[in-house]
């Protein structure tokens, strides 16, 4: 029998509401570290399975390390201090790696591990103390029904508050603080056992923590100036993505989760090539749907067109519209088309969009992400492209930008493939016609697009004056692929097997490796 005192029952309650604590505290670490890593290293399937498995993993082994510490009480309070800076710095660690550092994978596992043991000691020591302290009427099951209560609320509140509210950055800093807030009770509650010199490490981990998270936005722009050669005039943390706009001079460059998206100094060579083709190869073009394409871009080029009477432009992110259609320094980079009475903007996942919408269009045109992992590869898939072709009138087309035919060459031809066997809703048991093309822009390379339509396309009507690249002659020539651009063989992509991912990530690892 322990010589400690026994636990009173508000001791005993506080110690349930700790595991609750800190329990929220562990999982939100780990969401942080996936999130990081899917945004930085892209494939969010990969990213999160790795996370989770190695955080599971290093549970196991803190739950086993757990018999090896004397002093339950101590073990624990220490497990929180540590577990307050390792966690509450991990986002910072992780954004500096990337940009400081050759790699990030080391410092992501290294950081995941620690975090991992030192929650896997929680549970044992609580445990402990309980049954050390005469307190067992407080079960392992109540611990247990604290800990899955706390994760639960982690995973509902990660998602719809914490990052909209905080962002990665300031919520780990203030999650290390509940840590430690965890650890200061304890302290106080276990003093007769908790000796000065954790003490100290607790005052000293608190005002690192709290002044960390004081100097937050700080941080924020140390990392962005290590990834970042431009200043940077925006940036913001979304549930969706990491928007960050650079200026330099009169030039402005947007990334979405650090991938550039466009710069002013050649954007209209993409968003020409992605509309003028289709545009003028139509009877009609009365009603256009843009999936993507919340920069207003795209929406821009399509308003040079006479005859469009509406828009639907569908982005999944409200903020990058918001940023695009009301700041002053960016909407005349659309030419304010985003607040065009034509255009009418809805918030959604373009797949449930597409799988509700009965609307009839024109032109769609797909201005999505790269399919870097199979939340969007979906949006390349034969699952996607078979309603989205119910959409069109029976003289209409689509267009999908689809990515590099040089640096992803098989990627380029899957998308190309997968259109090619999509239903033709027009023609009995025909397929669509499809016109893979593509155009330089410099600051993503060989850059394709294709076309996919019910109906032959119909000789060219003249372009809107202002085009800046696209002309007549430059045509032909953009369907016309070279030795090492042209057609491989490749899988049409669906959501059951994903090929588009690993097309991708081997085409431009070969590039960039």
């Amino acid at each position: 029998m322990s010589d400690a005192p026994r636990l009173k029952e508000g001791q005993a309650l506080w110690l349930l509401a700790a595991t609750f604590a800190v329990a929220v505290a562990g999982l939100i670490y780990e969401l942080i570290a996936g999130a990081v890593s899917s945004y930085l290293l892209g494939d969010s399937v990969t990213q999160f399975s790795l996370v989770i498995g190695i955080f599971m993993t290093s549970m196991g082994l803190g739950a086993w390390a757990s018999r090896f510490v004397t002093g339950a009480e101590r073990g624990f309070t220490l497990s929180q201090i540590l577990l307050g800076l390792v966690g509450g710095f991990s986002a910072p660690m992780l954004f500096l790696a990337y940009g400081y550092l050759d790699g990030l994978q080391g410092v992501l596992f290294a950081i995941v591990i620690a975090i991992g043991a030192l929650s896997g000691l929680e549970i044992p020591l609580i445990t402990r103390i309980l049954t050390e302290r005469r307190a067992m009427e407080h079960t392992l099951s109540n611990v247990l029904t604290a800990d899955y209560a706390g994760a639960l609320v982690a995973a509902l509140a990660f998602p719809l508050l914490i990052v909209p509210q905080l962002g990665l950055m300031a919520a780990s800093l203030v999650f290390g603080l509940l840590n430690l807030m965890v650890a200061g009770v304890s302290v106080w509650m276990f003093r007769d056992r908790i000796g000065w010199g954790m003490r100290g490490a607790w005052v000293a981990g608190l005002v690192a923590c709290f002044s960390a998270l004081l100097w937050s936005e700080k941080l924020v722009s140390l990392t962005d100036a290590a990834f970042f050669d431009d200043d940077v005039i925006y940036a913001e943390e979304t549930p969706y993505q990491r928007i960050v706009v650079t200026r330099w001079q009169d030039r402005y460059r947007l990334f979405l989760n650090g991938a550039i998206q466009f710069d002013t100094l050649d954007e209209h060579r993409y968003h020409e090539a992605l509309v003028h083709p289709v545009m003028r190869s139509l009877p009609r073009r009365a009603d256009v749907l843009i999936l993507g394409g919340g920069d207003g871009m795209a929406l821009r080029e399509v308003l040079r067109w006479d005859g469009v009477e509406q828009v639907t432009l569908v982005d999944l992110d409200p903020r990058v519209v918001a940023m695009f259609r009301d700041n002053g320094e960016l909407s005349p980079l659309n030419g304010n088309a985003l607040n065009d009475p034509r255009v009418t903007v809805i918030h959604e996942d373009a797949w449930n969009f597409v799988r509700a919408d009965r609307a009839t269009y024109d032109v769609i045109l797909l201005d999505l992400p790269d399919p870097r992992d199979f939340a969007v590869s979906k949006l390349y898939s034969r699952e996607f492209y078979a309603p989205l072709a119910n959409r069109l009138s029976p003289r209409g087309a689509l267009v999908t930008q689809a990515g590099s035919p040089l640096f992803a060459r098989r990627a380029f031809w899957s998308v190309t493939r997968t259109l090619e066997e999509t239903r033709n809703p027009h023609g009995v048991g025909g397929a669509l016609h499809v016109t893979p093309y593509h155009a330089y822009v410099p600051s993503f390379g060989d850059w394709g697009f294709v076309i996919a339509s019910p109906a032959p396309l119909r000789p060219p009507a003249p372009l809107p004056d202002g085009l800046a690249f696209f002309t007549p002659e430059l045509w032909p020539g953009m369907q016309v692929f070279d030795g090492d651009t042209s057609r491989i063989p490749a899988e049409a992509n669906s959501i059951v097997t994903h090929p588009l991912v690993r097309y991708y990530e081997t085409g431009w690892a070969g590039w960039m490796n």
